[in-house]
């Protein structure tokens, strides 16, 4: 029997900081979880897989990097494949109702995630997408930003364009790209493992109604947001994280509809001590508590929490534990909500995301990353393929570099998602969905390269990516420039490794 400690992280996210937007209880397992019993092995019979399909690209995970690969490498002219293994595009920010999506523009209210992110938003239905309109992004009038705050688009008193969005728009948006760009869909298939041959991955072996079956590719792209291919293949990772730390929790997400979201706003920002009494009484009586966000309509809010810490997420029996507590949980704040807020006295259950929220598992080891040591100075690298916002006003722009894809020795994949190559600290923001859309463009731009080329992906030609992305609408720009200047090409030889 484990004699794992209990430990109650409720009170240990809660500053506000430079390095922390995102504050938020984080609630620790309340189990001591028994050792699995050691019972052996059966011994499966060698067996010849039928090869479902063999294409150029093969993109594993439907997820918004997922999505954004399969079309930056089917616009690319790539042969590209997408396995998914739920009936739906989107991943996270659909099926794991984070429709909430972070900080797209800077602290000064330049848009700098771009390409395929702001394509998807621009084509959204208007009443699918609420948010600050662009003349506001950047303004630090403290009457707007006062406003903006309590709608998850307002951080340290600067306006930012950070959207919420309905999901079943985006689910079915996202699928029309797909469609558009002639990408080969797969629903309901689970890649279970990468196909290595002499230190290259050539494709998978994958789980479905059918069987099990094989797609080979000349690039596979691992968007399956736990580094389950790269990880199964031999690829160095990290898996550190902060156990009280919200970005490596865990929970599924719901949405109350019936509520009138700006009647709880009034009683959140006006009547203070009364909102930290009503969370106190809540987390006495529901034990695992969290307040609710404005989703992209007045009448339904989200809760995304309450955060569950101290699980794995790569460990069935944790996943089903969070999934438990979970749904326990949505049931009781709906009574508790009813009982006692503003606003959601005809509340009733929406939606328990379909997907659950995990933020943190492995990160791959690549030939370049995205690290915190880089923060201050902002400045792009040589084989910057992105642009991101810093997590405060306190740090410029922050480059993503294509090396944090591409595996240190492992060869014919490529990463991208909340699995890329950084450390523990910027792993908070890279793991965010307008961040994987900008990874996710980058590996498929990169895959259809080394294709065109015939030349595995650390061989890709920066400068001829940097040139893709941009003429995709990626925002870019000139190694060494800081964040105050515009975005330009870039004109810089290969990563290390080339």
């Amino acid at each position: 029997m484990s004699d794992k400690k209990i430990i109650d992280y409720s009170v240990l996210d809660r500053q506000r900081n430079d390095e922390r937007i995102l504050v938020s209880d984080t609630f620790g397992r309340d189990d001591s979880k028994p050792e699995r019993a050691d019972l052996g092995y059966w011994q499966e019979q060698g067996r010849q897989v039928p090869i479902y399909r063999k294409t150029q690209v093969l993109v594993v995970g439907g997820g918004p990097s997922g999505t954004a690969a399969a079309v930056a490498a089917a616009r690319a002219g790539a042969d590209v494949t997408l396995l998914e293994r739920y009936n739906h595009l989107g991943g996270l920010s659909t099926g794991g109702l984070v429709i909430w999506i972070d900080r797209m523009s800077d602290w000064q209210g330049q848009l700098v995630i771009q390409g395929l992110a702001k394509e998807l938003l621009d084509r959204l239905p208007a009443d699918a997408i609420a948010g600050p309109d662009p003349t506001e992004w950047g303004s630090k009038d403290p009457a707007r930003a006062a406003h903006w705050s309590q709608r998850t688009a307002a951080y340290h008193g600067v306006v930012t364009w950070s959207p919420t969005i309905d999901p079943e728009r985006l689910k079915l948006l996202s699928q029309d790209i797909i469609l558009e760009s002639g990408v080969h869909l797969v629903y309901h298939t689970w890649a279970a493992l990468p196909i290595v041959e002499a230190g290259a991955v050539k494709g998978v072996v994958f789980e479905s109604k059918e069987g099990r079956m094989a797609l080979m590719a000349d690039v596979v792209i691992d968007a399956t947001g736990d580094g389950d291919l790269f990880g199964r293949a031999g690829a160095e990772f990290d898996d550190d994280i902060e156990p009280a730390d919200i970005h490596h929790a865990m929970n599924t997400a719901w949405t109350f509809a019936g509520v009138d979201m700006n009647r709880w706003i009034a009683f959140k920002a006006g009547q203070p001590e009364a909102f930290n009494a009503f969370m106190a009484r809540g987390r006495q009586e529901c034990g695992l508590f969290e307040r609710p966000f404005v989703s992209w309509r007045n009448d339904v809010a989200l809760f995304m929490g309450p955060r569950q810490t101290g699980y794995n997420a790569l460990d069935v029996d944790d996943l089903t534990t969070v999934e438990i507590r979970s749904h326990r949980a949505m049931d009781k704040h709906l009574a508790f909500y009813r009982a006692h807020a503003p606003g959601f006295e005809g509340a009733y259950m929406m939606l328990s995301a379909p997907q659950i929220g995990v933020r943190h598992t492995r990160r791959l080891r690549g030939v370049g990353a995205v690290l915190r040591s880089q923060w201050p100075q902002g400045l792009a690298l040589p084989d910057e393929i992105g642009v991101s916002p810093a997590i405060s006003p306190t740090f410029p722009n922050i480059s993503v570099p294509y090396g944090a894809l591409v595996p240190r020795t492992l060869e014919g994949l490529l990463a991208c998602g909340r699995h890329i190559s950084c450390d523990k600290n910027s792993h908070g923001f890279m793991r965010e969905i307008p961040q994987c859309w900008i990874t996710g463009q980058a590996a498929g731009a990169a895959a259809a390269l080394a294709v065109r080329s015939g030349v595995p992906p650390r061989a890709v030609n920066i400068a001829q990516l940097q040139d893709l992305l941009l003429a995709q609408g990626v925002y870019l720009r000139k190694a060494g420039q800081g964040s105050e200047q515009p975005g330009e090409p870039v004109r810089a030889s290969a990563v290390a490794g080339a």
